[in-house]
């Protein structure tokens, strides 16, 4: 038996779907499947009908769920627990951390923090998001900072994680310092001279962003293929270099944005906007933890209307 079993199952158990579920979780569908099997083959029994569409619990299935849910929180809960008895050296908290977050947008917000709060001994876990979500939901760190978009969600139990919206990020085209003024590699571009392209690699959370802007232009875009990298800092790197048009996040270009090295390709319509969001674990009762996230509630409330609600 495995606890990722068990996850998968429950998860399953409420979207109904195998595609929605697998997202979730970040894994493909056919390892989800797997798992699925797996966990039926230590059950002895189904739990899941795949006669029907969309798939339904089977009577097995509905008994098991409340129990594997009780085990999941349980095991989270005594996670906690014992983790909170082996504070990090120092009391830091553990931030898991997205590069992209982790290059731009962190820094500057912990800067803001401890100008306001005062000093927040801090580890720094930087990751691509599926690890740093599975940071956060196996009790690896004390804080998850990550991305959130309505196509693409983050998926956190909201039963057991509380989550704050720290701010939003526009992710735009760029290009070179010497093509900010060649219509050529404005985009759409055109088939006859399509724009180079740097693209994010197909597992990444950016690249689904970009997948996301581009599917939703009002005309298609004409891009070559040049270079592709999971990693922002990487393609900001040949952007610079002059090999091509990347997407990548306002943050990540700001100063090469206002020192004139990049340039905007294309207006609003090629660009989408994500929120930063701050998550915890509830059953997490490190003190220093519970009064930076008062800390930081009290400041959303502040910010917001009266009627508004920070938490997500």
């Amino acid at each position: 038996m495995e606890l990722k079993w068990l996850e998968d199952f429950l998860s399953l158990a409420e979207t109904g779907s195998f595609s929605r579920s697998a997202e979730q979780r970040h894994v493909t569908q056919p390892a989800l499947s797997r798992r699925i099997r797996a966990l039926e083959a230590w059950l002895g029994v189904p739990v899941l009908d795949r006669s029907t569409y969309p798939s339904r619990l089977t009577a097995a299935g509905e008994a098991f769920k409340g129990p594997a849910a009780d085990i999941v929180n349980r095991l989270h809960a005594a996670r906690s627990l014992a983790r909170g008895q082996q504070p990090v050296a120092g009391d830091a908290l553990v931030f898991a951390v997205p590069h992209t977050l982790a290059f731009a947008f962190f820094p500057a917000w912990l800067g803001r923090l401890k100008a306001e709060f005062g000093e927040v001994p801090t580890r720094l876990m930087a990751g691509n998001v599926h690890d740093v979500v599975m940071s956060l939901a196996e009790g690896g760190c004390d804080l998850l900072l990550c991305y959130h978009h309505p196509s693409h969600p983050v998926w956190l139990d909201p039963a057991r994680f509380e989550g704050l919206c720290l701010g939003t990020e526009r992710v735009r085209a760029f290009v070179p310092r010497g093509r900010a003024g060649d219509p050529r590699w404005q985009l759409p571009g055109s088939a006859q001279a399509p724009i180079p392209f740097l693209r994010y690699g197909p597992n990444t959370y950016l690249r689904r962003m970009v997948d996301t802007i581009l599917d939703r232009a009002a005309e298609p875009a004409h891009l070559a293929l040049q270079y592709e990298s999971d990693m922002a800092e990487s393609l900001k790197a040949m952007l610079l270099a002059g090999h091509g048009l990347a997407f990548l996040p306002a943050s990540a270009v700001a100063r090469e944005l206002e020192r004139g090295e990049v340039a905007v390709a294309g207006g609003a319509p090629w660009s989408l906007e994500m929120e930063v969001r701050l998550y915890r674990d509830r059953a997490n009762t490190r003190p220093e933890l519970a009064r930076l996230w008062q800390h930081l509630l009290d400041r959303a409330k502040r910010s917001m209307p009266a009627e508004g609600a920070p938490a997500v």
